[in-house]
């Protein structure tokens, strides 16, 4: 029985290493400059893409930033960038991607990579290399960001509702969420405080203006609000918005928790988080503490980068984002 009963113990320890490498194989296998040997100028090339495609067309930074955030729901395998294909309808037709433009400068920095080096530089990568770059263009942290990641081969369309946090969703039911992507409450707090730029449609608005004004809304700025948004029934083709942050529009900053403490957040999940117990000590501090918030933040763009990825054998390089090789 002694024996029996080391075997035994002797085999859960070898199955908990095994287990645990598993289960963190995907992060390991990230590393930094990936590409060093194989494609040498590759993060230089979605550098001078990030750049360019910015001083043509500004809003693309923001973009970047929610292509990371979208595409890491599940995987961070560019799943988000898929076309619909007969039987599988694309995450990008999801209603939860409303409002979200811009694939097409994906498929520009991809191309110039192509040209460097063919079928070498995933998609994935792209979009988490181009979310750190965007960053910056906005004025946010410099992430380091490890690379490494493929390119998966279906869509999750069918898995948004159920795992990507919503803006009219409790904080209880958002910190959840996040939780379930590797991120704590630190990160997802900072991690809203993307919503520092960019700018919110009003069909997502004016449940908190009509047909009453939710009190949680300073007066004054829901009058601003219904300048923006004066119908309750905004037509979703028309392009009726407002500015998430009306001071710094375009400055990835702690304006945004200043705003929250001033009862002028945009979205429910934002303003949620100014009166949830376990959030609202976090906002306070960042509001309070800019350094606070830029490190949090690039803390939590890297925990959401590693989300699971795809790595080694797993899935493949796509020549082109939009279909599977």
């Amino acid at each position: 029985m002694g024996y029996s009963g080391g075997v035994r113990t002797k085999f859960s320890g070898v199955f908990l290493v095994v287990l645990l490498l598993q289960i963190h194989s995907g992060e390991s296998q990230l590393q930094s400059n990936y590409y060093g040997e194989s494609c040498p100028r590759a993060e230089d090339i979605i550098k001078e893409q990030v750049i360019s495609l910015y001083n043509k067309h500004g809003n693309t930074a923001v973009s970047w930033v929610r292509n990371l955030f979208h595409d890491c729901v599940k995987s961070c395998d560019a799943s988000l960038l898929l076309d619909s294909v007969e039987g599988l309808k694309s995450e990008k037709e999801s209603g939860l991607s409303f409002g979200m433009r811009n694939f097409k400068y994906v498929n520009t920095i991809k191309e110039a990579l192509e040209k460097e080096c063919p079928s070498t530089v995933s998609c994935a990568d792209v979009v988490a290399l181009s979310a750190r770059d965007g960053i910056v263009m906005l004025g946010g942290p410099r992430v380091e960001m490890k690379t490494g990641r493929r390119d998966g081969k279906e869509s999750y369309e069918s898995l948004l509702a159920g795992a990507l946090p919503n803006h009219n969703d409790n904080i209880s039911l958002v910190l959840d969420r996040f939780q379930s992507m590797g991120l704590d409450a630190e990160a997802a707090v900072a991690l809203l405080g993307a919503h520092s730029v960019g700018r919110v449609h009003c069909i997502n608005l004016v449940g908190r203006l009509y047909p009453t004004v939710d009190p949680t809304i300073d007066p004054e700025y829901a009058e601003y609000l219904k300048g923006r948004c004066p119908t309750p029934n905004p037509d979703p083709n028309e392009v009726l918005y407002a500015r998430n942050d009306r001071e710094t529009p375009m400055i990835l900053d702690n304006m945004y928790y200043k705003n929250l403490l001033s009862h002028k957040g945009l979205l429910i999940v934002d303003q949620g988080l100014a009166s949830d117990p376990i959030t609202s000590p976090i906002v306070e501090k960042m509001a309070a503490d800019s350094d606070y918030f830029r490190e949090q933040f690039a803390r939590a763009v890297v925990l959401l980068s590693e989300t699971n990825p795809l790595t080694g054998d797993q899935g493949e390089v796509r020549k082109d984002c939009r279909y599977v090789n």
